[in-house]
């Protein structure tokens, strides 16, 4: 793999847990992974993002929001201020996040998922499609509904 140090990479895996499985094999092996941003994007300039997430377009991050490795934040989905994603989240399509709120690692919030502010969703939860989170989830699992509750 020293022949591909020199090169940028980006993992377009949608699953969680291989995303990280590789991710780890390339810090490992000291090769970079990048960012990637669409144009049409809109991205405050105080959030932070690190290596390996991509942005796709028509997402909005806000102020303050802390983004972690290898991320995907998908088309048209929302991430109001204060929010902490961490590593290896997947936000699909019309996710709109509000608010101070916090994701643990390796979660995926299904295509037009909600989460109303001020909460916390622990580390690898499966947030059902459409489904409107409006407590915080402590034990991992997926959760499916309007409001959310956990099914496995």
């Amino acid at each position: 793999m020293t022949k591909y140090r020199d090169y940028d990479f980006i993992i377009a895996i949608g699953n969680n847990k291989i995303r990280e499985k590789i991710s780890d094999i390339l810090e490992k092996e000291n090769i970079k992974q990048t960012i990637l941003i669409h144009p049409s994007a809109v991205i405050d300039e105080t959030a932070i993002i690190k290596e390996g997430t991509v942005v796709m377009a028509n997402a909005v991050i806000n102020a303050s929001v802390k983004i972690g490795r290898s991320c995907i934040i998908n088309t048209a989905s929302s991430i109001d201020h204060d929010c902490i994603i961490d590593d290896f989240v997947h936000v699909s399509p019309g996710v709109h996040v509000a608010g101070t709120v916090t994701i643990g690692k390796g979660t995926w919030l299904g295509i037009g998922s909600t989460v109303i502010n001020n909460l916390e969703i622990c580390a690898n939860c499966i947030i059902g499609a459409g489904s409107t989170v409006i407590k915080d989830i402590k034990e991992d699992g997926t959760y499916i509904g309007s409001p959310a509750e956990r099914i496995k």
